[in-house]
């Protein structure tokens, strides 16, 4: 048997090895099966699933499936035994520790003003539950393109129970957001409890009730959120969206020409990007865009400007004054700190 021992067959008799659960499944069918069968699987020897047959040593005999679960058993509660023993302990220990700390006002889990929300669930536990204490108001930063279908569902139900108590939204999206029809499904049946404004580029998510308690992933894809409650960050995060929003253009109103023939505005958006040294993923990104459909617009700009290199290009957007400021309008007039109005 030599070559062939547990380290083979690293399991225990509750999940035999595809060859053991052969030998043994046939050996309890017949009753017994020849020992040169087991050579290739050890593990039932040692796991005293098989037995040598006391009338014939050349045969092996199986352990009847009922003493092993016995046994099984008994193990798996030996173990459950020792955890519970070990949780108490620790348990015990850091009660101890946990009297010598001063008393707190509230839970760390439910009274902070920052609390880490883990997972998809509690994330929209809270929303909702921000969502129905919410009297006023609500402001949201979406970025990204083109908002998806799903999105958009998701948090229906809680766009339309604050319109029923008379909370009125505001929402920032890209420009990029525009061409989405299911956005403006959405802000059709919203009506008037919904204003929308689009930039180039804004920050990254943000939901804000009433300006006391505000929600910010923290982690790329989302499944880990914060929830803000400290007062100077929620008034930081307030400021931020007011100043952004008086630089936004209204979703009913068309985007500013560039004064340039054959430039749009998202190209003028991409020059300016692409004059401050970003690279197309960067570009795309902040555009709420897909690298490809950046490079496309890439390749309109050099062909527009005459431009034969990237670097020839630069040069040609800082000629034609295509690397100033974007989105600076007529729209800067809209109040902004202070008592925003809110239409």
């Amino acid at each position: 048997m030599a070559g062939h021992g547990t380290d083979e067959h690293p399991h225990g008799a509750d999940r035999l090895c595809e060859a053991g659960d052969r030998v043994y499944s046939r050996a309890v069918r017949r009753g017994r099966v020849p020992r040169e069968d087991a050579g290739p699987v050890p593990c039932l020897l040692e796991l005293a699933l098989l037995h040598p047959d006391p009338d014939d040593m050349d045969w092996l005999v199986p352990t009847s499936p009922q003493e092993v679960m016995t046994r099984l058993l008994r193990g798996v509660h030996d173990e459950v035994s020792a955890s519970q023993r070990r949780m108490g302990s620790a348990v015990a220990a850091f009660e101890w520790y946990a009297g010598l700390a001063p008393q707190q006002r509230s839970s760390a889990a439910e009274g902070s003003s920052i609390r880490v929300l883990d997972g998809l669930s509690r994330i929209q536990a809270a929303m909702d539950a921000a969502t129905e204490a919410c009297t006023t108001e609500v402001l949201t930063v979406q970025p990204g393109g083109i908002r998806p279908e799903h999105e958009l569902t998701e948090g229906l139900h809680r766009a339309l129970a604050l319109r029923g108590r008379g909370v009125r939204m505001r929402d920032l999206y890209t420009h990029v957001a525009r061409h989405g029809q299911g956005l403006l499904n959405y802000l059709e049946l919203m009506g008037d409890a919904v204003e929308a404004r689009t930039l180039d580029e804004v920050i990254d998510r943000l939901i804000l009730f009433d300006r006391t308690v505000a929600f910010i992933p923290a982690s790329p894809d989302r499944t880990l959120a914060l929830e803000l409650r400290h007062p100077a960050l929620v008034n930081y995060l307030f400021t931020t969206f007011e100043r952004l929003w008086r630089l936004a253009i209204p979703l009913t109103a068309p985007l500013p020409d560039t004064g340039i023939e054959g430039i749009s505005h998202r190209e003028q958006s991409i020059a300016a990007l692409l004059a401050e040294g970003h690279q197309d993923a960067v570009i795309a990104e902040r555009l709420g865009i897909s690298v490809r459909t950046c490079r496309a617009h890439i390749a309109r700009l050099s062909e527009t400007l005459g431009a034969a290199s990237r670097t020839q290009l630069g040069v040609r957007i800082a000629q034609v004054g295509l690397d100033g400021p974007r989105d600076a309008g007529p729209y800067l007039s809209v109040p902004g700190q202070g008592s925003p109005t809110v239409r």
